[in-house]
């Protein structure tokens, strides 16, 4: 019950918390997400790839939030498998333009219940399976939309899943992918 309020506490938050808009490293906030969870759970193998060179101008604080929720989301959706793999990076969206995007191969979810991911409390697997409040991915469209921009995902049962979103200013240096977006 006390995660659940925090949970909601944070919700809150970030719909009314005042803005504070920086050029903020990506790769940087989610390197230091991603460390932080393998370090609270030692034993998982999770093969962890992070683009190098991702940027938005946004409130880190925020951002972060939104990174948080999508890793702690991929770390716990690939805790049935014995190696995980989870990416970090950005795409050119046909519809969207440039966007971030967390890729997991864990349980993913069935896509006709998509519209469904974004809401409160509404959750796609049981409890018992993969505890957790049902607010994180609410939390994760309030925080983006904050900033102007789009969430949404792609997934197939037991083929993990994709979650992207738009930040409107995202800059990525794609000399270091050695391609154009």
């Amino acid at each position: 019950m006390g995660r659940l309020i925090e949970d909601m506490l944070l919700l809150s938050r970030v719909t009314r918390r005042e803005m504070h808009v920086q050029e903020t490293d990506m790769s940087a906030l989610a390197t230091d997400v991603a460390e932080e969870l393998a370090r609270d759970d030692p034993q998982r193998d999770v093969q962890l790839s992070i683009e190098p060179g991702m940027a938005a101008t946004g409130d880190p604080q925020l951002l972060r939030i939104v990174l948080v929720n999508l890793l702690g989301n991929a770390w716990k959706f690939t805790s049935k498998h014995e190696q995980a793999h989870v990416s970090v990076g950005t795409v050119r969206d046909p519809e969207h333009g440039p966007a971030f995007f967390v890729r997991d191969d864990g349980a993913g979810f069935d896509a006709k219940y998509k519209e469904k991911l974004f809401v409160a409390f509404q959750r796609l697997h049981a409890q018992e399976e993969f505890p957790g409040t049902g607010i994180g991915l609410a939390t994760i469209q309030r925080a983006v939309r904050r900033h102007g921009g789009d969430v949404w995902a792609e997934g197939e049962v037991d083929r993990g899943a994709t979650f992207y979103f738009t930040i409107p200013d995202l800059h990525v240096s794609y000399s270091a992918r050695g391609e154009q977006p």
